[in-house]
């Protein structure tokens, strides 16, 4: 196929393992820290160094676009192990369409957009008590 094809599933790997890193890490730095090396190791180890820089793009992407969903979901109540589960399952699930010509590329950009835009609609913390004080 080409190099791009490689370039791509290592985008798409790499958002992966951000997705699963960030469920199991609970801070942003270190989060983005490990899944870069890791998608960098992986990239270089199996391919070569252009894939290992689309793997460190794919993991920086899955780790911003999911710590928004992290940071909500255990805000809301939800439990560390239960989260992790989900999104290592979600995870499983973008490691295998990154092997989909086109879609790792794809799974990376949709991450990065939808914790964009969640972390945009995430209201005020203390906004329920702004209205209570009204009364």
């Amino acid at each position: 196929m080409g190099a791009w094809y490689t370039v791509g599933v290592m985008f798409g790997l790499g958002t992966a393992v951000g997705i699963a890193v960030s469920a199991a890490v609970r801070r942003l730095a270190l989060a983005l820290v490990v899944a870069l090396v890791v998608a960098v190791v992986i990239g270089a180890v199996v391919w070569g160094w252009p894939q290992a820089a689309g793997g460190l793009a794919g993991a920086a992407f899955g780790v911003l676009g999911t710590m928004p969903v992290v940071a909500g979901t255990l805000r809301r109540g939800g439990t560390r192990g239960g989260t992790a589960m989900l999104l290592g399952g979600a995870a499983l699930g973008a490691a295998v369409l990154a092997f989909v010509p086109v879609l790792g590329y794809l799974e990376a950009i949709a991450v990065l957009i939808l914790g964009t835009r969640l972390r945009r609609r995430t209201p005020d913390t203390h906004a329920g008590l702004r209205t209570l004080a009204r009364d």
